[in-house]
């Protein structure tokens, strides 16, 4: 008996030591495959990272980040209704960024600053020269015939699509620069009051800018083409700066210029992007993208199209004698067709062209004299 407890007493004393040890390594193995356990992983959702790792919604903003490249699940209505994010684009002038971003960069560090450079320089450019030059023409006496420059068709197209442009620009002049010159001095109530009004205006103004648009560039594209005479007169700059005008025909080098460029191309271009901005377009699922890049367009081709038609506006006012009289009544005086349009006048006098277009009640129009 005493030879059996012997026996047992020193297994305990040789073992004991190895048990406490394991027990020991056990312990410590639990709480690391706890924590293995508890680790978040990059491939979990939002609700299985609330419990790796409560408080951590990384997951979440994860997907708000990539949204642009894989829309999340949203039950609000919209073709980009899961993307809350846009993807990273480059626009020109813009970093890489993402779109929303790179659109505001482009606008404001290069439409608006620019943009409003090029305007102020054209006017100011303008105004020197009639300071300097005066209004061209005046220099031939009137004879006292007359011949019809513009029928009431024309006229009628004409100031319908100037009215919808004045409109356009005055309202497309706040809402991109008014913050600069107009909110300091009315304040942001009367401010925000005036560009809601205008840029409600501005919305009505361009289906009919779009339409007289239209019937102008039909109206007037065949006296616009090119011809020989027109390099003669780009060549010595139409004369102005000198005392006698370059012959030309019904519209000179310079106002064919501004009817391809700014007509024809700018205006154009400004009504394609402009019915995109207004989502009058079949067929276009008008993502923020696409609205972002017809915005840029429709802004870069507006105030190009502004700086041409500023130009336009002043020959066709004060800078040229008698030029609104044309386009008000329709008529001008034999003088200032022979001193500003020589070659259209040789033409009528030919009779390749009729002195009156038109019949209006009352008018009496003398046959040009040879």
């Amino acid at each position: 008996m005493h030879h059996v407890m012997r026996t047992l007493l020193l297994a305990a004393a040789l073992l004991g030591p190895g048990i406490a040890l394991a027990q020991a390594d056990a312990a410590a193995v639990k709480p690391a495959a706890a924590a293995a356990a508890d680790l978040p992983k990059a491939d979990e959702n939002n609700a299985q990272r609330a419990k790796s790792q409560p408080g951590n919604n990384a997951p979440f903003w994860r997907a708000v980040r990539e949204s642009g490249n894989h829309a999340g699940v949203s039950n609000l209505p919209g073709a980009e209704k899961g993307v809350l994010i846009q993807p990273f684009v480059e626009y020109p002038g813009s970093r890489y960024t993402n779109a929303g971003e790179a659109w505001r960069q482009v606008r404001n560090q290069w439409i608006i600053p620019y943009g409003g450079a090029l305007l102020l320089i054209v006017t100011l450019a303008l105004a020197l020269f009639y300071w300097r030059k005066g209004p061209l023409g005046g220099h031939v006496a009137d004879t006292g015939r007359v011949v019809e420059r513009f029928t009431p068709f024309e006229r009628s197209a004409h100031w319908s699509n100037a009215i919808a442009f004045s409109i356009l620009a005055i309202s497309g002049i706040v809402m991109a620069f008014g913050k600069f010159f107009l909110l300091p001095v009315i304040g942001g109530t009367l401010f925000g009051w005036l560009t809601y009004a205008l840029k409600t205006a501005h919305n009505f103004a361009g289906p009919v800018f779009a339409v007289s648009l239209v019937i102008v560039i039909v109206t007037f594209v065949r006296d616009n083409l090119p011809k020989a005479s027109d390099l003669t007169w780009l060549a010595k700059g139409g004369g102005m700066l000198g005392e006698q005008e370059v012959p030309s025909h019904r519209f000179n080098a310079g106002e064919k210029l501004i009817f391809w460029s700014g007509v024809f191309v700018c205006g154009l271009v400004s009504v394609g992007s402009g019915l995109v901005l207004d989502k009058l377009v079949p067929g276009l699922a008008y993502l923020r993208t696409d609205m972002q890049v017809a915005h840029m367009i429709h802004a870069v081709s507006a105030v190009l199209m502004l700086v041409l038609f500023i130009g336009h506006i002043y020959m066709g006012t004060i800078g040229t004698r008698g030029a609104f009289q044309g386009m008000r009544t329709g008529y001008v005086d034999e003088a200032w067709a022979k001193e500003h349009h020589e070659l259209w006048l040789d033409d009528i006098r030919a009779g390749k062209i009729p002195a009156q277009r038109s019949t209006p009640p009352g008018a009496t129009v003398a046959a040009p004299q040879t």
